[in-house]
């Protein structure tokens, strides 16, 4: 027999009562284990030896109880079903768009705030919805929770939108204390030859060389419909190309980067004119962390999991209980 099973069988069968009252003094009554030890007039190494062997004996039992509102268990439940590093989940469960944006920017918010580092090199994606939801809710901190933040893509669509784009990286950094690196250019241009003479600008240079440096980026996952805020925010990629990403079987992105339900890229033209980081360069980054929820982005959620475009994923409690389902 071990030493520690004869010192239990010991305790338990001499000693019950003294290590149920110091379980409780310290469990219970909040009492230290010095103030225990100079109460009962034994060593406090005693005292440690005893609350071990509570454990030990099954007095002492440790038990979580999740408040209401927590979902702990379908996050651990997505994460192991998908392979992801995290998985942070948000009430409510249902379908409404704003409930649901309102929900995960919250979370998303209190997510970024506990884990990030001060020499964190943050990328974030286009304007999204979802992103803003969470950048919106983020509150300035009295110190740096990074080091830089780093658009990654141009804003798509109207001018308008494209001035969005730099607002959202602008208040990220404020609300993490990094200097901001902009990307003052569109998302989607006519052809590969416009896009490779834009990169040529030394300023557009400088911001794409600060891509492979990154140690976490935040993205927002897109589905090939675009929201009815994005549409008509005139945030959202031309008919003509949405519908040649259909046929192709394009259901979502990140980045401007379309994969298909199995979350593998869909070769198109449209990544040859894309002014942002590429596939290559984004899964290389150590952190990559998708916000997006919703019925609408069910399909391209899953997918970005699946095609491990994500390794964190901040989503609501319907999408979530779907994700485990599927």
């Amino acid at each position: 027999m071990s030493e520690g099973s004869s010192r239990a069988r010991h305790v338990a069968n001499d000693r019950v009562s003294l290590l149920v009252k110091i379980a409780r003094m310290y469990h219970e009554q909040g009492l230290s284990q010095p103030e225990i030890a100079r109460r009962l007039h034994i060593s406090q190494s005693r005292v440690s030896r005893f609350l071990k062997d509570a454990s030990t004996l099954g007095i002492v039992r440790t038990v979580v109880v999740p408040p209401p509102g927590t979902f702990s268990e379908l996050e651990d439940a997505v994460q192991e079903k998908y392979g992801l590093t995290d998985v942070v989940v948000a009430g409510p469960s249902g379908e409404d768009e704003a409930a649901v944006l309102a929900a995960i920017g919250g979370v998303g918010a209190a997510y970024l705030e506990t884990t990030l580092l001060g020499s964190e090199r943050v990328g974030i994606s286009s304007w999204s919805a979802s992103l803003l939801a969470v950048v919106e809710a983020m509150a300035p901190r009295a110190t740096r929770s990074a080091e830089v933040v780093v658009q990654l893509l141009g804003g798509v669509g109207d001018p308008e939108a494209q001035v969005r784009a730099t607002r959202l990286a602008d208040r990220l950094s404020q609300a993490t204390g990094g200097a901001a690196m902009y990307f003052p250019a569109p998302g989607v241009v006519a052809s590969a030859m416009v896009r490779d003479a834009l990169l040529a600008d030394p300023y557009i240079a400088d911001v794409a060389a600060a891509w492979s440096s990154l140690s976490v980026v935040l993205l927002g996952i897109g589905s090939v419909q675009p929201s009815p805020l994005l549409a008509a925010s005139g945030n959202a990629l031309a008919e003509s190309d949405l519908d040649a990403l259909r046929q192709a079987g394009a259901v979502g992105d990140v980045c401007l980067q379309f994969f298909d339900a199995d979350g593998q890229l869909v070769p198109t033209d449209l990544h040859e004119r894309v002014l942002g980081i590429s596939a290559e360069m984004l899964r290389a980054i150590p952190r990559k962390i998708g916000v997006a929820g919703g019925p609408r982005k069910f399909e391209a959620i899953r997918a970005a999991a699946l095609g491990r475009w994500i390794d964190v994923l901040i989503t609501d409690s319907y999408t979530a209980r779907r994700l485990v389902d599927q």
